[in-house]
């Protein structure tokens, strides 16, 4: 059996959400994509969507981009500083969150292919002390079903993260507030989105690769694909210019009290599970890349990953999939990303907030005093992304991807 066919121990049931894989790996990339401004008319179709989505999504401001086949288009509404009113502007970096997993899943796919791992090799091999090491494996971790407890599921880790977040966190600090609480469940029996799963991965790629995380996405991902505005930060709280201010109220005991802003609260609590820094550009080159595989994986390993999702979560090896839109999205404390690309229309559609906090009808979960009711609860990148995908004639009958 191929090291990247799906195996039969793993239990939970895929489901077919790309209607013709090999062809979205075929696709021609058209001058017309990086060159040629949407037309006036379906640029002011997506801007009037946005613009009737802010109101219901709780972000100072927002940045979003549509990559097609006929052109392009990106705009910027609100603020980047709500202290200053500075505007929000395209081309500013923010922290894009779990997006950072779709890169470290597909540096894994891409050793798979260079035959120096297997997704079925078991974590053991790589890493001591995960609870079912030896029956855990890199396709489970990839996947989301391997059973190992989320560090960010640790309250300890949680209040820590909150109340100090200049710490610094090593992989291995990360793990131990994981380890002691798993396994949650047998590997491969159930879904459970755990960012320890790739924090692990990321132990491995960089034990197989002899270089760091930070070594290994230049060299593989960042620049074959001349992503020159993305960074993998470190433990360094800085941010590269232009960026705007991110808030959240995650912490806040006060419902009433104001968003805290954590634009330099340190990455290393995220590590390869959301540390990564981007920006419109970059994103809309690797959103698309990523949906294809063009430029990442061979043809056979992207159909493969765009044959990988599963039920309840439509979750495959390192990206969502709904109604034919594949991609990832990305929530911390102060920044909310959307990357999806949608594998009927080769659109790839990007969009960036200042901020995690949820609108809409959102039981026990932090809102603000304004926040709009009789709406479903989401976040504002992916409130946004609706909005866009509904304008571009490919909306959503169900839930957006979470």
């Amino acid at each position: 059996m191929s090291a990247l066919m799906v195996s039969t121990a793993d239990m939970v049931v895929a489901q077919a959400c790309v209607a013709d894989p090999a062809a979205v790996t075929a696709y021609p990339v058209t001058a017309a994509m990086t060159t040629t401004p949407l037309p006036d008319a379906m640029a002011s179709k997506l801007d009037a969507a946005v613009r009737a989505s802010l109101g219901q999504a709780a972000a100072p401001g927002i940045i979003a981009g549509v990559l097609t086949p006929d052109g392009y288009w990106t705009g910027a509404w609100g603020v980047a500083d709500p202290d200053t009113g500075a505007p929000m502007e395209v081309g500013m970096h923010t922290r894009i969150g779990s997006v950072t997993k779709t890169f470290t899943v597909t540096s894994l796919l891409q050793l798979v292919e260079e035959g120096k791992v297997s997704l079925e090799d078991t974590i053991d091999q790589y890493v001591d002390g995960v609870p079912n090491g030896d029956r855990v494996t890199l396709r489970q971790l990839a996947n989301m079903t391997s059973g190992v407890l989320s560090y960010t599921a640790s309250e300890e880790f949680f209040m820590r993260y909150l109340e100090q977040p200049g710490l610094v966190y090593t992989p291995e600090d990360l793990l131990g507030f994981a380890l002691p609480g798993s396994p949650i469940f047998e590997p491969g029996a159930e879904y459970d989105y755990s960012n320890t799963n790739t924090i692990l991965l990321g132990l491995v790629i960089e034990k197989v690769t002899g270089q760091s995380i930070a070594d290994v996405f230049a060299d593989r991902i960042f620049q074959p694909l001349g992503m020159d505005n993305t960074s993998w930060p470190g433990t360094s709280t800085e941010m590269p210019e232009p960026f705007p201010q991110g808030i959240t109220l995650q912490g806040n005991a006060d419902a009433s009290a104001a968003p805290v802003v954590t634009t330099h609260w340190n990455p290393s609590g995220l590590g390869a599970a959301g540390a990564l820094i981007s920006n419109m550009g970059d994103l809309m080159t690797y959103g698309r890349a990523y949906g294809t595989g063009q430029g990442l994986l061979k043809p056979e390993t992207q159909e493969i990953r765009l044959t990988s999702f599963a039920e309840p979560a439509g979750y495959g090896l390192g990206m969502r999939c709904a109604e034919g839109w594949v991609g990832h999205t990305g929530d911390l404390p102060g920044f909310n990303t959307a990357v999806f690309y949608d594998t009927e229309s080769d659109f790839t559609v990007v969009v960036q907030a200042n901020s995690d906090i949820k609108s809409g009808d959102c039981s026990g979960a932090p809102v603000l005093p304004d926040n709009p009711t009789g709406i479903s609860c989401a976040l504002p990148a992916r409130r946004v992304f609706g909005a866009i995908a509904e304008a571009l004639g490919r909306g959503f009958s169900g839930p957006l991807p979470r």
